[in-house]
């Protein structure tokens, strides 16, 4: 045993192991309701800042990707730079990111905002798994999947506050980003000023370059890191866009999203026992038969009752994906340490937030316009024009400028209708949007309304159907390494 790994077991007697993990719970809280509010506010977004769909999945998927780039910048220096460092930037960046949204202007400013706050989660995620693995070497399943109890049950928590505020009046998108600071003071109270336990790779003397050959010369791992791609884009592609997509329908999707991560929430707490019954490749096929099976009936959800069930297969689909696959890394690749944890959750929230989101997105802008009644719209357009027009020189000042950006983007797609002989897919609701929000009293606004939230509707709920085929991938992957467990479980025995 090396003097440094000699150190760390020394320092252990004056740690607080409970209020540890009580601040790391805490911390996953702060990117969950993080999570939930991003996602809460998207649609209220689109009508703020007149943005269409690919660019609230930027932002959204900024809030996801910024994730990746901590992760894969600091989970390799966890064991040289300390937990407790990671924790304080993660710290310092949710209350950053928070208040730059909050005062954003505009399209720039609210990217920038989500990519600080989901830099945090990554830092957050970078400190916390190998936190809680080094408290709890002889359980790290169980204890991680209890930990990430605290991402489904913080975005219950938020999105509950947010439908709260809704309903009090007080429901503006910058009261439910603020959200975000409480539990960013909570977890800095209990984690800034404590002693943290050296990491599993520094107690076992395992250097950079052990950890780095353990990780990348494993085929094993790389396996692994192309199903957390697939098994994130089917948890957090969807869930970023199912408050968004059902309240287009008509739906409080923000419900729905809490009732799927109480669902997550339950089943995560009870992993212990589930984990006595299934090995961590069966827990993998099951969840990937029910998620894909869930997500393909939620595509067509047209009614509460078809929604909410199969939202909860959906749920007990992908409540054990993200823990259990970091929980099987761990180990299965011990040496691979911190910088395995890391580069998974990297590879998982790279590609949601820079292809599954944004992709989800602009599939989603192409289907609602195909579902458009082009002649409808085009005199819906036509009228807003006029009464844009109309209302927008007797109104001077500030709510002026709202009518005249809602006329400048309906006389943009109108402009190009006449040029084209159709209208073009992202302008037509950009322009049915703007004039929905531009304050204007004229009767074709309802109009407009009718038009457009179906079709959102519509063209999010096809979205989910283009994420369904990783989940047959799945089966097939993990299908195999259950196969394979149980023929060395059997050779062990025999």
């Amino acid at each position: 045993m090396n003097e440094a790994a000699m150190a760390a077991r020394a320092e252990d007697a004056a740690l607080s192991p409970q209020r540890l993990f009580a601040g790391s719970c805490m911390a996953l809280v702060a990117t969950s309701v993080a999570f939930a509010t991003v996602g809460a506010v998207m649609f209220d977004l689109k009508g703020a800042f007149a943005l269409n769909n690919a660019q609230v999945g930027w932002i959204g998927g900024a809030a996801l990707w910024g994730f990746a780039v901590s992760q894969v910048v600091f989970a390799p220096l966890c064991d040289t730079l300390g937990m407790r460092f990671l924790v304080r930037m993660a710290w310092v960046g949710h209350l950053a990111g928070a208040l730059v949204m909050i005062f954003a202007t505009g399209f720039g400013t609210l990217f920038a905002g989500g990519l600080v706050i989901a830099m945090a989660n990554g830092l957050v995620e970078a400190a916390c798994n190998p936190l809680v693995a080094a408290l709890y070497p002889e359980k790290k399943t169980v204890k991680l999947n209890q930990f990430h109890v605290w991402f489904p049950g913080g975005i219950v928590l938020g999105g509950l506050a947010a439908y709260a505020l809704d309903g009090m009046g007080t429901g503006d998108w910058r009261i439910k980003i603020a959200l975000i600071l409480i539990p960013t003071v909570i977890y800095g109270f209990l984690l800034l000023g404590q002693r943290f336990p050296a990491t599993e790779g520094v107690r076992a003397g395992v250097s950079m370059g052990g950890m780095f050959r353990a990780t990348f010369a494993t085929p094993l791992m790389w396996l692994m890191l192309l199903c957390m791609a697939m098994t994130a884009s089917i948890e957090l592609g969807p869930g970023r866009w199912i408050p968004a997509v059902l309240e287009a329908g008509g739906m409080a999707g923000i419900l729905v999203l809490v009732y799927i991560n109480g669902i997550m929430a339950v089943m995560r707490y009870l992993a212990g026992p589930v984990l006595h019954r299934l090995s961590p490749t069966g827990i993998l096929l099951a969840s990937a038969a029910l998620s894909g099976a869930g997500l393909l009936w939620l595509s067509y959800g047209a009614s509460v009752t078809s929604v909410i069930a199969a939202a909860t297969v959906f749920a007990l689909g992908v409540c054990y994906f993200w823990p259990t696959m970091l929980g099987f890394v761990s180990e299965r690749i011990p040496r691979s340490g911190a910088l395995g944890l890391g580069l998974m959750g990297t590879v998982g929230m790279a590609t949601v937030g820079l292809v599954t989101s944004p992709q989800m997105g602009a599939i989603a802008d192409r289907a609602a316009h195909a579902g458009l009644d082009e002649n409808r719209v085009v005199l819906v357009l036509v009228n807003a024009g006029g009464a844009l027009e109309a209302q927008s020189l007797r109104t001077p000042g500030p709510e002026g400028d709202d009518l005249r950006s809602g006329l400048a983007l309906v006389a943009g797609a109108l402009e190009r209708y006449e040029a084209e002989g159709t209208l073009p897919p992202v302008e037509t609701a950009g322009a049915l949007r703007g004039f929905i929000e531009s304050g204007s009293t004229h009767p074709a606004v309802e109009e407009a309304r009718a038009i457009l939230g179906p079709a959102e509707n519509r063209g999010g709920l096809i979205s989910f159907r283009y994420i369904v085929p990783l989940s047959g991938i799945l089966v097939l992957v993990f299908g195999a390494l259950f196969l394979r467990d149980r023929r060395r479980a059997e050779e062990a025995v025999g």
